[in-house]
């Protein structure tokens, strides 16, 4: 009986180590897909305070269905943005223009753009912009 138990606890271990590092292992690869599912950053890098700052972000319809964009909106007043064309055949881009005012800011800044698309898998497309603003460069 002691010999069943303990080769039960052996199995149970060494299935424990074994699953454990897997299970990290895939966690890493959820992560880096999910961060190349996100390619919608822009930086400005270091601004001057006050510069209205400008970036057209091509967006794709990566489906097999036609896509259908509801809106597009920001995070703040101070962005705004424009979009071109709302419906995207697939493997079709459109391109998103984005306008951000940085009177008023200094620092790190970040914003936000949220594509709020009909695709039940991914409904909220997220685009970001950052900068550095200074009062003089």
């Amino acid at each position: 009986m002691e010999r069943i138990i303990f080769r039960s606890a052996i199995l149970l271990l060494t299935f424990s180590l074994n699953t454990v590092p897997c299970f990290a292992q895939n966690q890493d690869k959820a992560q880096a897909q999910k961060l190349q599912r996100e390619p919608y950053v822009w930086n400005f890098g270091k601004v001057r305070q006050g510069q209205v700052l400008k970036h057209i972000f091509s967006f794709k319809n990566e489906s097999r269905k036609i896509l259908k964009i509801k809106n597009v909106n920001t995070s703040c007043g101070c962005t705004v943005s424009n979009i071109e064309k709302d419906i995207l055949l697939p493997e079709e881009s459109t391109n998103i223009s984005v306008e951000f005012n940085s009177e008023g800011y200094s620092g790190e800044v970040q914003q936000y753009v949220y594509v709020h698309t009909d695709n039940l898998d991914n409904p909220i497309v997220r685009l970001i912009i950052k900068a550095d603003i200074v009062n003089k460069l």
